[in-house]
């Protein structure tokens, strides 16, 4: 006959069992348990063919714009490079014409006039399109537009760093500069009058010395 064993007090109270956790998803099914994560791979692996596919067509996307914004940058330059030869034609077919007379049948007087024609005919045509020159004399020195060659004496203060002769005419097109003028500055050393420019000293209070 087997005796139930008394409890002592100081014996600890019976402890509940602990609960166990849930079986991780897709465990249940046994068999099927990897079914859900080879869907993930699948999907995920669709996901980047998708990405690629798409990123191999923008990249030929941006080939082809920039291959085209080449080709019309290349036929824009062209056309305006015939528009500009359009213009001057008959102006070099002037001067072509005064470039190859006889200088014994033709005098200095008629070629001089025909030079001055065809001149006029080329500036005609450069102002249409922007071109200006850079040529004037007594301006400021400006560096963006002039080049210093040599400098020389100004014969009065207002005259300091002005442009006192130009060498080289320069040219502008559009505000853009395409040569800059080399000139002659000039620059004011003084002398004249040794008065010239102070202001006049205050009278002496009466009685000073001096």
């Amino acid at each position: 006959m087997k005796h139930k064993r008394m409890k002592h007090p100081h014996d600890a109270p019976d402890q509940p069992a602990a609960p166990q956790p849930p079986p991780p998803p897709g465990e249940e099914g046994g068999a099927g348990a990897l079914v859900e994560p080879a869907e993930a791979v699948a999907r995920l692996e669709a996901e980047l063919a998708d990405l690629k596919d798409r990123h191999l067509r923008l990249a030929a996307e941006y080939d082809n714009f920039r291959k085209r914004a080449l080709r019309e940058r290349s036929d824009t330059w062209g056309k305006a490079q015939a528009d500009l030869l359009q213009r001057l034609v008959d102006a070099l077919d002037d001067l072509a014409r005064f470039a190859h007379v006889d200088p014994d049948k033709t005098d200095a007087r008629t070629i001089h006039d025909g030079v001055d024609m065809v001149e006029r005919k080329f500036w005609k045509e450069l102002d249409a399109i922007g071109v200006k020159r850079v040529d004037q004399v007594g301006v400021r020195f400006d560096p963006h537009l002039h080049e210093a060659v040599s400098t020389g004496p100004a014969d009065h203060p207002a005259k300091d760093h002005t442009v006192g002769a130009v060498l080289q005419a320069g040219y502008q097109l559009g505000g853009t500069l395409i040569r800059p003028a080399r000139v002659v500055v000039l620059t004011w050393q003084g002398g004249g009058d040794r008065n010239e420019g102070r202001s006049a000293e205050p009278p002496r209070p009466s009685g000073e010395g001096g």
